[in-house]
């Protein structure tokens, strides 16, 4: 057994200073406080050397990572100690400096701090705690799952790489990143992920919650001192569910707990299931090494909606409800609701339960008259300004390129595009639009609408892409 330290030995002390201070140089400030400076003299006998730290997690974790550089920095601080064993001690507690890191996050939630201790815990299951499953059921709807789950051109990508995770014995790809647009289904498919994990896996451990909740639950350890509970919970589950990653963007600190955490899992090949509403590399303020990561594994996007899923997942609601919905009525709300899935189906709700109150079949004039104000917020304006930029954007070429006389064929296409949604999507005349594409006859813009209908009806990639454009500026 190691003899206990004792104030008199300062030698071993100055010793274990420098050591603390050569591990904090290389592995950083963060990693340092996190890991590392928790430790403490805990024994020596002869050349074997004791360290301790307050939990077994936190043990396992530094003997797997830091053991090796510990034993070597140790041994060229003091040649007589030949081996360095992690042990816990729980009779320890953690440092108040470990609280540190929240001071730039804590003005979020100072106001009303009760909010933070009354959050609800984040969703954690296994099927030998009964305690677990009650608050793991109540934080997912029930309504979510793949079986309600409509597929269409726009989301199969995303929904089949959902379903190969939450089915497959092995970790498929890690991460899953799913992105979107807001109300295209990215939450439909994170809880439907936990629903079947649940359903066929049951002894998975499973944690699905908000990026906020994760920053909620972080600040909370901080102030109570209890950040190895946090990491201890979060590191040792089989799959971490993340919604709108987005939101930890330049919350320094959780982004750089989140950092740790998601590699932790990485390295012991657990799922990490994230969504945000763009892609790691559009996402403005996110870590490089986070964008990095992030983009490891597969990267799936949700798309605008298309006339046909609309109405797809229109009828499967109709019926769902129980009532007699007529076709011209989904039909009219697919063409007229183009923006979301979200505010389509509470379209639909409100309709709906308006029938069953008053007692009166549903028809397309009282659908019109119950939802004129969402119908107009739907019917925005689009401007030739917006159309250009958008088309810009999609082809790759500068927005001046609109305006220029070039008339090479990677900017004439373009704009001929731009030019036919112009007078698709706005009341303008040919010569107002003419005149916006750097005056130009409005022979020209006729010229420019003829040749993408050819093109859209011979080639259906370009007509795809057209389509694309009119549904992005439409929604």
């Amino acid at each position: 057994m190691a003899e206990p330290m004792t104030g008199t030995d300062t030698q071993l002390n100055a010793q274990w200073a420098r050591v603390r201070g050569r591990l904090r140089q290389e592995f950083g400030e963060a990693t340092f406080r996190s890991w590392l400076k928790p430790l403490t003299l805990a024994g020596r006998r002869g050349a074997d050397l004791r360290v301790a730290v307050p939990s077994r997690f936190m043990r396992d974790w530094v003997a797997t990572h830091y053991a090796d550089r510990l034993r070597t920095l140790w041994s060229s601080e003091n040649p007589e100690i030949h081996s360095v064993e992690v042990i816990v001690d729980t009779t320890q507690t953690e440092p108040a400096a470990q609280a540190e890191a929240a001071v730039e996050e804590a003005p979020e939630v100072v106001e009303a701090p009760e909010a933070v201790e009354t959050l609800a815990s984040p969703a954690v299951i296994r099927d030998s705690e009964p305690d677990a499953l009650d608050e793991w059921s109540g934080n997912l709807d029930p309504r979510l799952t793949f079986e309600n789950f409509v597929v269409g051109k726009s989301n199969e990508l995303a929904q089949a790489a959902a379903f190969r995770v939450a089915e497959s014995d092995q970790v498929p790809f890690n991460p899953l990143f799913l992105y979107g647009g807001v109300g295209l289904g990215k939450t439909h498919l994170m809880h439907a992920i936990a629903h079947q994990i649940r359903k066929k896996k049951p002894e998975k451990r499973v944690i699905y919650l908000s990026a906020e909740k994760f920053m909620y639950q972080f600040i909370r350890a901080l102030r109570n001192k209890n950040t190895m509970a946090f990491k201890e919970r979060f590191r040792t589950v089989d799959v971490l569910m993340v919604d709108d990653v987005q939101f930890i963007i330049g919350k320094e600190s959780t982004q750089e707990e989140f950092f740790h955490t998601f590699n932790a899992l990485f390295d012991q090949n657990r799922q990490v299931v994230l969504s945000a509403d763009k892609s790691p590399s559009d996402l403005q303020g996110l870590e490089e090494r986070m964008r990095t990561r992030f983009g490891w594994g597969l990267v799936a996007d949700i798309h605008p909606t298309t006339y046909e899923l609309r109405l797809g997942i229109l009828q499967t609601k109709a019926e769902q409800s129980q009532m007699q919905v007529p076709t011209k009525v989904l039909e009219f709300l697919a063409h007229r609701i183009s923006s979301n899935v979200r505010e389509l189906e509470g379209a639909l709700t409100r309709i709906v339960v308006h029938a069953s109150l008053i007692h009166q079949p549903i028809t397309l004039e009282t659908t019109q008259e119950l939802l004129k104000d969402l119908l107009r917020a739907n019917d925005r304006r689009v401007t030739i300004e917006e159309i250009q930029r958008r088309c810009a954007e999609h082809f790759n070429i500068k927005q001046a390129d609109m305006q220029s006389p070039r008339r090479a064929r990677q900017v004439a296409r373009p704009r001929q595009v731009a030019m036919y949604l112009a007078k698709q999507l706005t009341t303008r005349s040919l010569p107002e639009i003419g005149r916006k594409f750097g005056g130009r006859d409005h022979t020209t813009v006729m010229h420019a609408v003829k040749k993408v209908e050819e093109l859209c009806a011979a080639d259906s990639a370009f007509l795809e892409d057209v389509e694309l454009l009119k549904r992005m500026l439409e929604g």
